[in-house]
């Protein structure tokens, strides 16, 4: 049997890419068309232009706040739930329609396997004709119907175990003997102590597939010990599968339904490959067509192709949080800024706000990237930027370049809270 779910996970990169920007003009026509908020978002946009990754650059990020804040504001008039977003109306083109906290609803169509998940259960050595016990959630959360759906399309039974009622959990893998399990980390960890504690053996739970929280390898280890295979995938209830964990365990392989943009956090501006930043979605799912979703998640691009033969971009997975807005002297501060101050001045090329002191007696540096380490006159043009942008005084360090760490800070919040 193929160690590939399908012919499109090892076409060459250059096919991938061109099939991916052909595919996006259309997606573009097709949102503004049919999505109110993209008519609105786009419309001096031409759709037959955005035919590539520079292209594509030039268009605005949809934040997930600023998704929000649209849904919102049409529910409060008897506007669309989606908040434009949506090209589905309720009825036989919407199976189900999801909550996520905010609270931003989320619609599922009618297409065998929506949200894409069928590849990464492959990829974490599921098979057709094989029982998988679902522990996501089936309550207001797509989770566990992303799960299921994807699991059919594999060829694969479910059972929706949902949260909670860890004893009934364990019983239910005992009588049933499930191939593997599909839930959070940290809820199988509960089960397998639990099915211990109960004397209960499950000999058939050798696989999983983790998700919706952090999965260190220090607990990856402990599942392997308990002899417990278990792969990580990244995805969101906005946009689906975005990418997956390998058998080469080498960062997470992008989904093929995708286009992913690493950019810096604050904006909307591609950062160089390896750099991390914030991780920017564009779907081709015609009935939710988010076009440069802010996932407001960290992450970057690995250099070089799956060992397993895979030739889709790879991720190092999720490292963090990209909204680092934090409040200073009463003031809030959003990356956004930092990021209008360093296009003010090309001479420098990064740039990390740093925030020390105690509550009530904040202090703030700017820390910026230049070849030009003694020149004090640029040290206050860009104090006098920090100034006029963030309404507050602050220092300015000129520091080497490559000196401040690639971890997608922008603002660093070092304070002592004690």
């Amino acid at each position: 049997m193929s160690q590939h779910f399908d012919a499109l996970e090892t076409r060459a990169p250059e096919v991938r890419e061109a099939a991916l920007m052909a595919a996006l003009p259309a997606q573009v026509a097709h949102a503004k068309a049919h999505a109110p908020a993209f008519a609105e978002l786009l419309r001096d946009v031409d759709a037959a232009n955005v035919n590539s990754r520079a292209a594509l650059a030039q268009l605005p990020v949809i934040r997930k706040y600023e998704l929000l804040e649209r849904q919102k504001a049409a529910r409060a008039t008897g506007g669309n739930v989606f908040g434009g977003f949506s090209t589905l109306g309720f009825g036989q083109g919407m199976t189900r329609v999801f909550a996520s906290p905010g609270t931003i609803y989320e619609p599922e169509g009618t297409r065998a396997d929506y949200w894409r998940m069928a590849r990464t259960m492959f990829a974490a050595g599921f098979r057709p004709g094989e029982l998988i016990h679902n522990c996501f959630s089936y309550h207001f959360t797509p989770a566990g119907s992303m799960m299921e759906t994807g699991a059919h399309a594999l060829g694969c039974t479910v059972f929706p175990g949902g949260i909670g009622q860890t004893e009934q959990q364990v019983s239910a893998m005992a009588e049933l003997q499930p191939a593997g399990y599909i839930g959070t980390p940290s809820f199988l960890k509960i089960i397998i102590e639990k099915a211990a504690e109960m004397g209960v053996a499950l000999p058939s739970v050798r696989k999983a597939l983790v998700s919706g929280e952090a999965f260190p390898p220090s607990l990856r280890d402990w599942m392997t010990a308990h002899g417990v295979d278990a792969y990580q995938c990244y995805a969101t209830a906005d946009v689906g599968l975005i990418a997956y964990e390998t058998a080469a365990r080498e960062g997470l392989v992008l989904d093929e339904g995708v286009i992913v943009e690493i950019v810096r956090p604050g904006t909307g501006d591609p950062v160089p490959e390896g750099e991390v930043g914030e991780l920017v979605i564009t779907t081709l799912n015609p009935d939710y067509p988010l076009i440069r979703f802010g996932t407001g998640d960290l992450s970057a691009i690995l250099p070089g192709t799956c060992p397993t033969g895979r030739t889709g971009l790879r991720i190092k997975g999720w490292m963090g949080r990209a909204d680092q807005t934090t409040k200073i002297r009463g003031m809030f501060v959003h990356p956004g800024q930092v990021a209008e101050i360093v296009k003010r001045f090309p001479e420098v090329s990064k740039a990390r706000l740093v925030v020390t002191g105690e509550m009530a007696n904040d202090q703030m540096a700017l820390h910026v990237e230049t070849d030009r380490l003694t020149d004090d006159a640029l040290k206050t043009r860009v104090s006098e930027a920090v100034r006029d942008v963030t309404k507050l005084r602050g220092e300015v360090h000129l520091v080497a370049q490559g000196s401040l760490a690639n971890d997608g800070k922008v603002i660093e919040d070092a304070r002592s809270y004690q």
